[in-house]
């Protein structure tokens, strides 16, 4: 398959105006077209207006600005964002109205995506880490994890999700390599890189979440021993297996969302893809953007911190507009474990009797 901007038109049989370099990406039927401007659409705003506005609320409010959990939820809504926007546009430009651009401005928007998707995961990895710290090493979680420490993890991990996603347009490109059959100008070897670094980060998320999950599962077996008395450290267990439960939520829908598209992109490396295939990957890809949409109802507005300052910052805009003053101070900081069950009052017991966490 021909990739390559630089294809020339021999013997005038095409003209340059209509001769289209990408067609053999561009496969959609009028009908998907239709489908995938729509979806695009609605997901893309709604994933927008969702992650702006975890955004604005972690941005407002200096007590969770503070928290290095909230710097974490607020690189993934940030990443999510852009996502949203980037993806849905360029996605729609590309493969509704078939809008080809110069091979460097090609080149770059395709680098943004995979560098707002890449960014989003990455901070789905550093929040697991940061969940996965709290509970199992309670103690020392605050020495461990200080605000200093995780902006510098979170400028790692943008630094390198930019520097992987940008090298096409730094000149790896598929010319005269081999291209992939799903994205023009990508060479294989370079689809095959990203996709192993994405399966680490992957990897990490599982093994994190999972370590979670197989404690809380642990913590069942206690709760079905102790459940008609009252002991130690049964409050700590109870949210353990409620976070279980979120977390287990996590996992299913990264893994629904990212799977389809992952499996496609590596088939696409050892066998050549019909129509059919490519229309396929088309839809799943924006699994992803439904990912993007998702995060922020896991991670963020589930956490009691974050559902206490909208509603503060609800209070306040309706007295603002009803003349009754400012909005005041903020409300107290409210304890969660692991910034998601943060209505649920517990006591704090030893670290040896339980992973769990208070003051992450």
């Amino acid at each position: 398959m021909e990739g390559c901007w630089e294809t020339e038109v021999t013997n005038g049989s095409e003209s340059s105006s209509d001769f289209n370099p990408m067609k053999d990406y561009m496969i959609l039927s009028d009908a998907q077209k239709i489908a995938v401007a729509v979806l695009c659409t609605l997901l893309g705003l709604l994933s927008a207006l969702e992650n702006m506005a975890v955004l604005y609320l972690i941005l407002s409010s200096q007590r969770l600005r503070r928290k290095p959990s909230y710097l974490f939820i607020g690189s993934l809504a940030g990443a999510d964002f852009l996502a949203s926007i980037i993806f849905a546009c360029n996605f729609v430009i590309f493969h509704v109205f078939h809008g080809v651009d110069t091979k460097a401005v090609f080149l770059l928007k395709i680098g943004s995506v995979t560098m707002t998707f890449t960014a989003s995961v990455g901070s789905l990895l550093l929040t697991a880490v940061d969940r996965y710290l709290c509970l199992c090493y309670p103690p020392t979680y605050k020495a461990l994890v200080t605000r200093g420490r995780a902006l510098m993890a979170l400028c790692v991990m943008w630094v390198l999700s930019a520097l992987i996603s940008y090298l096409p347009l730094m000149g790896w490109t598929c010319c005269p390599s081999l291209c992939s059959e799903l994205f023009p100008l990508i060479p294989n070897d370079y689809l095959l890189g990203w996709l192993l670094f994405i399966t680490v980060l992957f990897v990490g998320i599982i093994y994190t979440y999972g370590y979670v999950l197989w404690k809380a599962h642990q913590h069942v077996a206690s709760l079905a021993e102790h459940q008609e008395r009252q002991v130690p450290g049964l409050a700590r267990m109870r949210l353990d297996v409620r976070l279980a439960k979120t977390l287990g939520l996590v996992l299913a829908v990264l893994l629904i969302c990212w799977f389809p598209a992952l499996t496609l992109m590596a088939h696409s490396l050892v066998s050549t893809l019909s129509d059919q295939v490519k229309e396929a990957f088309a839809f799943c890809s924006m699994l992803c953007l439904l990912n993007s949409m998702i995060n922020p109802i896991i991670y963020a507005l589930r956490s009691g911190e974050i559902r206490s300052t909208a509603q503060h910052r609800l209070v306040g805009w309706k007295k603002h507009r009803r003349g009754l003053g400012s909005e005041g101070k903020e409300e107290a900081p409210r304890s969660s474990v692991t910034e998601t069950e943060a209505d649920v009052k517990t006591t704090v017991v030893p670290a040896s009797r339980s992973p769990g966490c208070s003051n992450c």
